[in-house]
């Protein structure tokens, strides 16, 4: 009796493609509809907007602590009297300090407004996330019932547990992975 045929293993995913340039249409069209994405999204910002993250970009970076720290020496030496040119104008330190609370008052909200914006942002990414790999899911069980069928069709051994088939062939919901992960989370 002849053996049927054994499937032959596929190319291991640990060696990289090469990389001559090219890509797929689909890809190339992906990314393009990414980059005119992100494009509009930036051209709806408001002025507002705009001003907040640049604000915040600018406060979180090095110049920045470089400039307050220049301002806060030459602001305490001057007050200490070790710049005789200037005159003592805040001997307590008192408006210092007033600045710095209004300053860290202002900075907050315009590194909120931005965060804002960026979780805003993040949550439709995730939302998007979740609706490919939904659909990833589908396909892909789609494809392993499909597979599976010829393989069986065309008599065809394989080394895989029939009994895990069988689970991978299963729709998953994702109302049931979702209350399972919450009964999960409550018995803990």
């Amino acid at each position: 009796m002849e053996r049927p045929p054994k499937i032959a293993e596929a190319p291991s995913s640990d060696d990289p493609p090469a990389d001559d340039g090219r890509i797929s249409r689909v890809l190339d069209r992906n990314i393009d509809v990414l980059l005119s994405r992100q494009d509009a999204a930036e051209s709806a910002m408001t002025l507002q907007t705009r001003v907040a993250d640049a604000i915040t970009r600018f406060v979180g970076s090095m110049p920045f602590v470089y400039i307050h720290l220049a301002a806060v020496v030459l602001w305490v030496l001057a007050n200490v009297g070790w710049l005789p040119p200037i005159p003592v104008f805040d001997p307590s330190f008192v408006m210092l300090a007033m600045i710095a609370s209004v300053e860290a008052i202002f900075i907050t909200t315009f590194v909120l407004i931005s965060q804002n914006r960026m979780m805003e942002m993040e949550s439709r990414r995730a939302d998007l996330n979740l609706q490919i790999s939904l659909l990833a899911e589908h396909e892909t069980t789609r494809l392993i019932a499909l597979v599976s069928a010829i393989a069986e069709r065309l008599d065809v051994e394989t080394d895989v547990n029939p009994e895990e088939l069988d689970d991978l062939k299963q729709t998953v919901s994702p109302e049931a992975v979702l209350n399972q992960i919450e009964r999960k989370r409550k018995s803990d």
